[in-house]
């Protein structure tokens, strides 16, 4: 009779050990590493611009914007991550144990990918909710100038704006900053995914 093998569960101290001196970046939850796919042409540059267009309007302010090298922690939770931008205002606050892995994100940043966008929209924001210190999550779309932002409430609920279109801006009031699409999505060519898959030929 086969004996049922249990994958072996890492404690958060194991998973930093590891991670810290690893050449590619995993995520961590419940005893787990996942590793994280590497992102697409359009996707680095849309990332990278929000990081210039945020950073530039930030100057001189103690809000500052952290590309994809930043690891969070959701203390409530124990999910250990890397979103493509976050904006901490304020003193950084470490996760407890670490000096290099923090959680206190006022606004986090993800630009949807095919792999990633179910869970982008789910499971992570479900984490990311429970980040007292969040405000706005913003999701970026690859196939077109769209960008849903995801507002906390007094009452603890989330607001949904959708802002698109080049000509258009999104205003983050959590940073008071106003960001034109048009800059988050310079250089960026736009491959639209169709609203429904095309139909299996005819046999």
């Amino acid at each position: 009779m086969a004996v049922l093998q249990t994958k072996p569960r890492l404690s958060e101290a194991e998973y930093l050990v590891i991670e810290r001196a690893a050449a590619y970046k995993s995520e961590f939850f419940d005893g787990e590493m996942f590793a994280m796919a590497g992102g697409s042409l359009p996707h680095s540059r849309i990332a990278t611009n929000l990081a210039i267009e945020i950073g530039n309007r930030l100057k001189g302010r103690p809000c500052v914007p952290f590309n994809s090298d930043l690891r969070l922690k959701v203390e409530a939770s124990g999910l250990i991550t890397y979103p493509d931008l976050s904006v901490i205002c304020g003193p950084i606050e470490f996760a407890s144990g670490s000096d290099d892995t923090v959680s206190n994100p006022t606004v986090i940043v993800e630009v949807l990918s095919p792999s990633t966008e179910a869970y982008d929209r789910g499971a992570k924001f479900d984490n990311y909710r429970r980040m007292p210190s969040l405000q706005e999550y913003l999701l970026v779309s690859q196939d077109a100038p769209r960008v849903e932002q995801f507002i906390r409430q007094s009452g603890g609920d989330w607001l949904l704006r959708v802002v698109a279109g080049l000509e258009s801006s999104i205003e983050l009031p959590s940073l008071n900053i106003s960001l034109p699409l048009a800059e988050v999505f310079a250089g960026v060519e736009f491959n639209p995914s169709p609203l429904r898959p095309a139909a299996p030929p005819r046999k």
